[in-house]
């Protein structure tokens, strides 16, 4: 009963993307008081109302920005955000990367999109392949949220800033460091095609030993993000825990080269036998 009760309510949210919307409003339309509703919305979409409307309005924004030649404040306007500067501080709390800076690199976000509560996505491929050792030049990022540190990088240009020109393969190498309970992330090239400018990059040694590896389902430019998103979730939640095997030692990590604009992504993921 309450997942239809909140359903109602992100339907209402939909059509009115570009109105006021008030907690009192939400909590009518679903039927419960303030308080109850504020709970029940968090226990189901993970997010209060205010900021699911909020990564709503700004991917919606993002959207039509990719869609027309009219100025983002414009259409910032149309969603709500009464200036230019609130639209970009939230923009940039949101990825990390001004508008300006994303309009110039056209790298892939993350986008919102409406909260499902019965998904039916494509799964990704996986099979399994031994890889030899290799090292990665690579930048360490402290955001721990993955695809802000990849709009930073892209952004940024840092691929062929190491590279020296070249179009080669990017890599995200993960580990979780338990001492300090955080997620270390690392994103670069292979140290053989470093022939740029590596300042401010660390040499990372990437195992060799049995991965599996997971091709995510083809996306477009405004659902890549959350396409490889979905596929890790998918790999932790449903493959791993059935597969017969373990996850060994070692880096986890994801590889695609941005500029090719082909948006299918490899994760690999080290494991061993039950």
């Amino acid at each position: 009963m309450e997942h239809i009760q909140i359903q109602y309510v992100l339907d209402y949210i939909e059509v009115h993307l570009k109105d006021d919307l008030d907690i009192k409003t939400l909590a009518q339309v679903s039927g419960y008081s303030e308080y109850h509703f504020i709970r029940v919305f968090r226990k189901y979409v993970c997010l209060t109302p205010a900021d699911y409307i909020r990564k709503r309005r700004i991917s919606e924004i993002v959207l039509r920005i990719g869609e027309t030649k009219r100025p983002i404040s414009d259409i910032a306007f149309e969603y709500g955000f009464n200036s230019k500067e609130n639209f970009t501080r939230a923009f940039k709390k949101e990825h990390n990367i001004l508008p300006t800076e994303w309009k110039t690199s056209n790298c892939s976000l993350r986008l919102f999109m409406p909260f499902e509560f019965e998904k039916a996505h494509p799964k990704p491929s996986v099979s399994m392949k031994y890889v030899e050792s290799f090292f990665l030049t690579a930048y360490q990022f402290n955001n721990d949220f993955p695809p802000n540190c990849w709009n930073k990088y892209n952004s940024e240009n840092r691929s062929v800033k190491l590279s020296g020109g070249d179009i080669v393969e990017d890599f995200g190498a993960m580990i979780w460091d338990s001492g300090k309970k955080c997620l270390r992330y690392y994103i670069g090239i292979k140290t053989d095609f470093a022939r740029g400018d590596i300042s401010d990059t660390i040499q990372l040694k990437i195992n060799a030993g049995l991965y599996a590896v997971f091709e995510t389902p083809p996306a477009g430019q405004h659902n890549f993000v959350y396409t490889v998103r979905e596929t890790w979730n998918w790999i932790y939640d449903d493959w791993l825990p059935n597969s017969g095997y373990f996850r060994a030692e070692g880096y986890e990590f994801e590889s695609y080269i941005e500029i090719s604009k082909k948006y299918i992504e490899q994760i690999y993921i080290p494991i061993k036998k039950e």
